[in-house]
């Protein structure tokens, strides 16, 4: 017996979990905690989506059953065409689409398909943590890519190649960024792109945040609009954020076709299919017009506003880079600390504020913490004033 217990393995012992759902799980044992930590948009549903679902439990005799392994091929079919109009880009429906059960299922059966123990993948760092979780899971090697903070985090171009050696297989791209809100320009996402294809090496594409880009949607591009990239791109796109669909875990990803045939090995052996009643939710968030979009884009750019004004109030707390897209913002901890950890579990329990600890995000985000403003306004101020009262003005 060892202290992982007689039946655990050493591979599951060795990861912990997402330091974002441990935060939540100590928050929601704190009555009245101001929460920033989890990244749940906290707009309903669109009425026209639970509408068409309504209608289709009603008239489907078929609602309560299986689908095929990649998906309904009405919906695969409505998601290629949703790709083609967001990206320029065709593909077909049977050969690259997947419906999966959101893009953390999506992307825990490509990294099994694609890595062998040992296998590394070249991470952004800061990063989303759970990709991080992920990789290590299917016995690979995060390789953490730093971001440079002092230029606003953008991509150190000239370190990638560096980062490159003969087990690598893949670089994991999100932007907008988690968790720093970063957009990564054309002309950088260009050059991963080249780099990827003269080396072989497949690019993640992780695409939750591509609708909130705000006053900078003029510099939002994706490799996916690239057709020379075609062979070298997963492409992963979740219905979760910007159709606040996060608990129906719908997404699709698209692949190319020799890759799809092994990706779909592990998630028929995992999930066998994506929930029917949510692939029909996103049928009908495709094939709709999204009347919904505007407002969320309004109301999350003015709670960016609200948090980074608010954070302009502690300057001796807290110093940030103000995002350009998604809902986060990942401020440097200035206040006495020992680390980001021990720092947000204190700021939990004694000031009530829930945040999530850079650390998770990579080592460059030590001595960082990663807020939310996807919550209501209110949250965002009762943690603030919280903050204030905690630190002084």
């Amino acid at each position: 017996m060892t202290d992982r217990g007689p039946w655990i393995s050493r591979n599951v012992a060795q990861i912990s979990m997402s330091a974002i759902k441990d935060m939540a799980i100590r928050s929601a044992r704190i009555e009245g905690a101001a929460s920033l930590t989890w990244g749940v948009p906290s707009f309903p549903t669109p009425e026209h989506i639970c509408k068409a679902v309504a209608r289709r439990m009603a008239d489907d005799p078929e609602m309560g059953k299986y689908s095929l392994p990649d998906g309904l091929p009405e919906v695969r079919r409505a998601a290629a065409a949703h790709h083609k109009a967001r990206t320029g880009v065709a593909v077909d429906a049977d050969r690259n689409v997947l419906m999966t059960a959101g893009n953390i299922q999506g992307l825990n059966a490509l990294f099994h398909a694609v890595l062998d123990p040992g296998d590394e993948i070249i991470l952004t760092d800061p990063g989303f943590a759970s990709h991080v979780q992920q990789v290590a899971l299917c016995g690979g090697r995060p390789v953490f890519w730093a971001m440079d903070e002092s230029r606003g985090w953008r991509l150190d171009l000239d370190a990638l190649e560096g980062l490159i050696g003969p087990r690598t297989k893949a670089v994991v791209i999100v932007s907008p960024s988690n968790p720093t809100g970063n957009i990564f320009r054309e002309d950088e996402l260009r050059r991963v792109g080249a780099i990827a294809r003269a080396r072989g090496l497949l690019v993640i594409l992780d695409d939750p945040y591509c609708h909130f880009t705000y006053d900078h949607a003029a510099d939002y591009s994706t490799l996916a609009s690239a057709p020379e990239m075609a062979e070298n791109i997963a492409y992963l796109y979740t219905f979760s954020k910007a159709l606040a669909m996060s608990g129906w875990r719908m997404a699709y990803s698209l692949l190319p076709a020799h890759l799809k045939r092994e990706v779909l090995k592990v998630h028929d052996a995992t999930v066998i299919c994506a929930p029917r009643i949510s692939q029909l939710a996103a049928l009908a968030a495709m094939t709709e017009e999204p009347v919904h979009l505007p407002g969320f884009v309004r109301t999350l750019h003015r709670r960016r506003d609200l948090i980074c004004g608010r954070l302009d109030r502690v300057a001796h707390v807290f110093s940030y880079v103000r995002p350009e897209g998604a809902y986060y913002v990942f401020p440097k901890i200035l206040a006495p600390h020992r680390d980001s950890l021990d720092f947000s579990i204190r700021l939990l329990e004694e000031a009530k504020v829930t945040v999530t600890p850079g650390a998770a995000f990579g080592p460059s985000g030590e001595h960082h913490v990663r807020m939310a403003y996807c919550v209501p306004d209110d949250t965002i101020n009762l943690a603030f004033d919280r903050i204030e009262a905690y630190f002084g003005r």
